[in-house]
């Protein structure tokens, strides 16, 4: 009995000490537990996880049983934050101070567990790496894309190309989907039917979120996407090929941040393909300051 009291210590001793870290998984069955665990974390890096805020803070996740909300952790500050909503792909925060690589690789063992099957990953490097890499052993995987997250804060300075910026109206929708198709086109994003888009957008009508730049005819546009709680996010940004090379996008993108930022946003973010020089050097232009990369990475297994 001696023997096994003293064993008992000393493996308590071990447990205890800084060189061991248990993790454990955990997940969430309620949206509002999961943001009041993570979202402390995840505001020290409000640009970057803006998607995952953005999930997490709308209303509709409070409905969301079908959501993957998991964390790994000590029972202290989270070590890695999952979420996923199908189709879309799995999204990774590991936050900078606690870079774990058994919690990535726990995080792959316990998803087919629980019949989680996400299409790929977008994380920054090296979480996706490291996930992806535990996760699909084999090698059946392929880097979808680098994604350049980016940075203003404070108001552009910029020469305007000709013509204004305006908000959608009722008589775009005969072109604006096939504008908001191209564009996912191009981003190799989700492409969603014709009838879909038009439900979209008509529900951006008149809230000061889709602004075209006008120059005869609509030539350009960017949207005002969503909300962190200091933040606002761009998105959509296109283009049609005929009028490109001529600064329009850079005035849509503009003049569409200034206003974010003078209705009291402390910053805009937005996301662009970090293979793109010509996208991201129109934003570094504009002042937009790079942030980090994501990595999206898409599995066939």
């Amino acid at each position: 009995m001696g023997y096994f009291l003293l064993a008992l210590y000393y493996i308590r001793r071990y447990i205890a000490s800084e060189e061991v870290s248990i993790v454990r998984f955990r997940r969430y069955d309620n949206a509002d537990s999961f943001s009041s665990d993570v979202l402390p974390v995840l505001l020290e890096n409000e640009c970057q996880n803006n998607i995952l805020i953005g999930l997490i803070t709308h209303s509709k996740a409070r409905y969301a049983d079908d959501w993957l909300l998991a964390t790994i952790g000590d029972g202290g500050s989270p070590e890695l934050i999952a979420l996923c909503v199908k189709p879309f792909n799995l999204l990774l925060y590991t936050p900078r101070s606690a870079r774990n690589e058994g919690a990535v690789e726990q995080l792959a063992r316990e998803l087919p567990l629980i019949g989680c099957t996400p299409p790929g990953v977008t994380a920054e490097n090296p979480t996706a790496k490291q996930f992806t890499e535990a996760y699909c052993p084999g090698g059946a995987y392929a880097k979808h894309m680098t994604i350049a997250v980016m940075r203003l804060d404070k108001p552009v300075d910029h020469q305007e190309a000709p013509g204004f910026s305006r908000e959608i109206q009722s008589g775009d929708l005969f072109f604006a989907p096939y504008w908001e198709r191209a564009f996912s086109e191009d981003c190799r994003a989700t492409v969603f039917s014709i009838p879909e888009i038009t439900r979209r957008l008509k529900t951006r009508l008149g809230k000061g979120t889709h602004y075209f730049w006008e120059d005869g005819v609509p030539v350009s546009q960017a949207v005002y996407g969503r909300d962190t709680p200091n933040g606002a996010v761009i998105n959509h940004v296109y283009t049609p090929p005929l009028y490109r090379g001529r600064g329009y996008a850079a005035s849509v993108v503009a003049n569409l941040s200034n206003q974010l930022l003078e209705r009291g946003r402390q910053f805009c973010c937005l996301f662009a393909d970090a293979d793109n020089p010509a996208s991201c050097g129109l934003y570094r232009k504009l002042g937009y300051t790079d942030v980090c990369e994501l990595e999206d990475i898409r599995f066939d297994i």
